[in-house]
């Protein structure tokens, strides 16, 4: 079997970027996989994604003008509409016959849910898994939004993203965790679609961010792939939740979003104070990429000891069966067992 330890996993639906970035009438070029892709709002206010490359001479699409229902190249002019058919070739005259129907630039499956716009990067999203569809808030969108590129193999933002260990190191703060406030943990998981979830229990008694919410607040924690943790808080009879995907941009680049909704009113006024946390907390770990970096190019060999670790194995094992199920066609098997985890916090 391939290594998949550096491949992009494709068929999944991927996060594009936060919909109050893209006005109706606006495009703007992204990278995702490797790929160019155009990102754009028609008039109706309906995404579209298209490849980033005219069809005629390879310019950026992105470099021209849309006027919220088709795409003018820059170049010669050429004109596509939202779903990447072509509709104008301004150098023909009358007398010549081009079938423009049968010129088309790529067009990607692009939904917007919950506030988030998603571009799937695959063959068949029938097939694939689904959008995550977060409970409890119906269809709004978020409250509070943060993105930051990390310069690091999407791998490992996402054992970042589900590594339990790091905090009183990498997020150590007099007003969020100390290094004195290390304690043991026992924590019930299980599988889920696509991933695994660690079961709903009492928040942790040393995270600021939680004694925010009052009450006492019930968490559950869930991993699937691609790249996307949802954390669920539930305090009463209001929820929090946030929600972290990782976006590959390249092989060696990454971009994570971090998404919160809530039903609480009185987190509104501190909106600025929660951004700013957000904030801080993408930028300690963008840092602590931007070292590990300079160790791996290095080439060490890299390991993974139970179980404070053990969430990165499963990803790299949820990682390897959906190629493995991908490359022969068949159902995809999820790998993780319910078990119990302990570790130093």
């Amino acid at each position: 079997m391939a290594d998949t330890n550096a491949l992009l996993l494709r068929n999944f639906w991927y996060y594009a970027l936060p919909g109050h970035r893209l006005a109706r009438g606006r495009m703007l070029a992204r990278t995702l996989l490797g790929e160019p892709v155009l990102i754009g709002r028609a008039l109706d206010g309906t995404p579209f994604a298209l490849k980033d490359m005219c069809a005629h001479r390879g310019m950026p699409l992105s470099c021209g003008r849309f006027d919220g229902r088709q795409v003018e190249c820059c170049y010669h002019g050429w004109c596509f509409d939202v779903t990447g058919r072509c509709t104008a070739i301004p150098s023909l005259v009358p007398d010549q016959a081009i079938d423009l129907a049968k010129i088309r630039v790529k067009s990607y499956p692009c939904r917007e849910v919950q506030g988030n716009i998603w571009v799937f990067v695959g063959d068949d999203p029938a097939v694939a898994p689904g959008i995550p569809q977060l409970p409890d808030i119906g269809e709004r969108g978020y409250d509070v939004v943060e993105t930051m590129q990390y310069p690091v193999h999407v791998d490992h933002a996402v054992v970042g993203l589900i590594d339990p260990a790091h905090g009183p190191f990498v997020h150590r703060s007099v007003l969020w965790r100390t290094r004195g406030s290390m304690h043991a943990k026992t924590k019930r998981f299980g599988p889920s679609p696509w991933g695994f979830q660690m079961l709903r229990h009492r928040a942790s008694r040393n995270s600021f961010a939680y004694r925010l919410l009052g009450s006492t607040p019930q968490t559950e924690i869930t991993f699937r792939l691609p790249g996307i943790r949802i954390e669920h808080i539930r305090a009463g009879r209001h929820v929090l939740i946030n929600m972290t995907a990782v976006t590959p941009i390249d092989a060696a680049t990454c971009e994570v979003t971090n998404v919160i909704y809530w039903t609480m009113p009185w987190l509104t006024v501190l909106k600025p104070v929660l951004r700013g946390f957000m904030h801080l907390f993408l930028r300690q770990d963008r840092g602590t990429f931007r070292k590990l970096q300079i160790g791996l190019k290095q080439d060490p060999p890299l390991m993974l000891v139970k179980d404070a670790d053990t969430q990165s194995r499963w990803y790299y094992q949820l990682k390897n069966e959906a190629v493995r199920a991908a490359a022969e066609g068949c159902e995809f098997v999820n790998p993780v067992r319910e078990t119990e985890l302990r570790w130093r916090t």
